[in-house]
C-alpha cells in the first residue's frame, strides 16, 4: 500500500524512501510572504509546484535523502520605470539534500555544491515552495518595454531659475589686479 503524503506536514525521509511525488496548485493568496510582495492584487492568480522525492544509496548506512522541486507563478508587481502594472513570471527548479540536522547542515554547507536543509518528519514544503519563488521576484520589476513612454524630466513650478553664474576665471582676474 503506498502512503499518503501531506506537503504541509511531509515526512520527507518516507517521501524520498517512497521516491514519492507530490504537485498541486493553489491560489496566490495562500502564500501570505508571495502574495505581499504583489499588494495584495491577482490573490486568485495559480502557484503551480511539483516535487519529487529520491534516495541515493538505499544500501548504504548513511543513504542521501533528496527531494526535487519545481514552483512556478506570474506575479502581478509594479514596474519600477512607469510605475503601472507588469505580470513578472518567476519560477524554480531546484534540488535539496537533506542532512541529520541544522548543525550537520551548516557544517557541510561552505564544501557542498547543492542546498542543504535538515530532516524533518514534519517539513513544510509549501513554504519552501514559497521561499524559493519569493528569492526569484526581482528586486527592481519592470517592463522591457514600458506601454506609455516614461517622463524623465521633473519641473517645480514655484522654482525661479537662477541667474547665471560668473566666470571664476574673471574673478581670479580681478585678483591678481586685472593685469592681462
Amino acid at each position: 500500500m503506498k502512503r499518503q503524503f501531506n506537503a504541509q506536514r511531509l515526512d520527507v525521509q518516507a517521501f524520498a524512501e517512497d521516491g514519492a511525488e507530490l504537485s498541486g496548485q493553489a491560489e496566490l493568496r495562500s502564500f501570505a510572504r508571495l502574495s505581499g510582495e504583489s499588494g495584495g492584487r491577482g490573490a486568485e492568480r495559480p502557484v503551480e509546484w511539483s516535487a519529487q522525492g529520491e534516495l541515493l544509496n538505499p544500501r548504504h548506512v548513511h543513504p542521501e535523502v533528496w527531494l526535487h522541486l519545481t514552483a512556478s507563478a506570474v506575479m502581478p508587481l509594479t514596474c519600477q520605470r512607469c510605475l503601472e502594472p507588469v505580470d513578472v513570471p518567476v519560477s524554480v527548479e531546484r534540488s535539496f539534500r537533506f542532512v541529520a540536522d541544522e548543525e550537520t547542515a551548516a557544517a557541510e554547507d561552505d564544501e557542498s555544491e547543492e542546498d542543504l536543509l535538515a530532516i524533518s518528519r514534519a517539513f513544510d514544503l509549501l513554504g519552501l515552495v514559497e521561499d524559493e519563488l519569493l528569492m526569484e521576484v526581482p528586486a527592481v520589476p519592470r517592463h522591457e518595454v514600458c506601454p506609455e513612454p516614461v517622463q524623465f524630466s521633473a519641473a517645480d513650478p514655484g522654482f525661479e531659475e537662477a541667474a547665471p553664474a560668473e566666470n571664476p576665471f574673471a574673478a581670479l582676474k580681478v585678483l591678481k589686479g586685472g593685469k592681462g
